[in-house]
């Protein structure tokens, strides 16, 4: 008795039991939780890719380690021992080192 009388009351509670209504915040959700991370991951990714110089350490996302040697567009020339050079795709690369990283 008293729960129908607060639904009859108060507008809110039906409003929000709207599958519309819960549909839309559904999708914010996933949005938030989703689809916003990962455009910040892509964004990273891209501006890194665009800093990339010969002399830095790379890791491919082949486990590769090496040191670029060139880059050509959209190739990227990378020694990975004294005499072994080869030339792998940029966005092939999935992270600079750092200098605490190749310890």
């Amino acid at each position: 008795m008293f729960a129908s009388m607060i639904f009859q009351i108060g507008g809110l509670p039906s409003a929000l039991g709207s599958p519309l209504v819960m549909m839309v915040v559904v999708m914010g959700i996933f949005y938030v939780m989703l689809i916003l991370p990962q455009q910040r991951q892509r964004k990273k990714l891209q501006e890194m890719l665009g800093a990339l110089k010969t002399g830095d350490k790379v890791i491919t996302n082949g486990g590769i380690y090496g040191t670029i040697n060139g880059i050509d567009g959209d190739t990227v020339i990378l020694k990975i021992a004294e005499q072994v050079k080869i030339r792998i795709a940029r966005s092939a690369i999935t992270q600079v080192e750092t200098a605490e990283d190749a310890k």
